[in-house]
């Protein structure tokens, strides 16, 4: 359950990341914000894992004797990608009005890397619907506190969010293959 655990954290920093950028721009009505944000984020954190989940089982009857090397190259591919964007400026830097159009678009495009993540969860004993759901929990929680941040000092953290979450990833990915 470690593992689910520091996935669930990894996964989230992107949201995490993005909700203290939105923060930063929206500085009106907060606690509306950190709601909107850890709903939107924490229900497609949820639910992209468990796509990915039921995608890797299906294929991996066909791969199974490469899956450890498949999980690893996911995850080392999504942290490295955290990793690269830590470095580079958040897409909500030209957000200026938050809607739910703009909050759904976030919402996919940050959760895009969990469904691949979700094959891995096919090779952790565990069972995926409460890994999910925890990883959706993490979420919630990580947006909501994010926005707060973001209200109370700006972007600086953005990035090393995001920076964590990759190395965090990338360190799963290896020990699934060592182990």
């Amino acid at each position: 359950m470690i593992e689910v655990a520091l996935l669930a954290i990894a996964l989230s920093m992107d949201a995490f990341a993005v909700s203290i950028g939105l923060g930063a721009k929206q500085k009106t009505t907060p606690h509306a914000l950190a709601v909107k944000s850890g709903v939107y984020f924490g229900l497609f954190q949820m639910l992209m894992p468990l796509i990915g989940y039921l995608g890797g089982k299906g294929v991996l009857g066909w791969i199974e004797e490469y899956a450890h090397w498949v999980a690893f190259f996911l995850l080392v591919l999504i942290g490295g990608k955290m990793i690269y964007e830590s470095f580079s400026e958040g897409i909500e830097e030209d957000i200026s009005n938050i809607t739910h159009r703009v909050m759904l678009v976030l919402a996919i495009a940050t959760s895009i890397d969990a469904m691949a993540a979700g094959f891995t969860l096919a090779l952790l004993e565990v069972n995926p619907f409460v890994a999910c759901l925890v990883i959706g929990l993490t979420t919630f929680v990580f947006s909501w506190v994010g926005v707060f941040i973001g209200v109370r000092s700006g972007t600086w953290l953005e990035s090393k969010a995001e920076f964590a979450g990759g190395i965090i990833l990338v360190l799963i990915g290896l020990k699934i293959l060592f182990t």
